[in-house]
């Protein structure tokens, strides 16, 4: 490889990382943002209170066009699955560099 091929290389490479690291940057704040909503849906995910939530949805006394997925089973512990998986990631990642 020429000198010239190589800083034409890295130069790709550096655009390509600058972004990348721009990218994630962006939406790891995001992420950090989010994790309040997150520990508050934890403490939600199976309180009384949504239980009761639950228990009346399934009586037929929430409106009906209302969006209720935080009532799902699955959709709470879904996220709070791929958010302990994902801090996991990140740790393993900050461990090797």
């Amino acid at each position: 490889m020429t000198q010239t091929e190589r800083i034409k290389t890295m130069e790709q490479r550096l655009d390509k990382a600058s972004a990348a690291v721009m990218q994630l940057s962006a939406a790891f704040d995001g992420y950090v943002a989010a994790q309040e909503a997150i520990r508050e849906l934890n403490a939600y995910y199976g309180s009384d209170e949504w239980k009761q939530d639950l228990a009346d949805d399934e009586a037929g006394l929430l409106p009906r066009e209302m969006k209720r997925g935080v009532l799902s089973e699955d959709s709470i512990w879904n996220l709070l699955e791929d958010n302990k998986e994902l801090l996991a990631r990140i740790k393993a990642m900050v461990t090797k560099a």
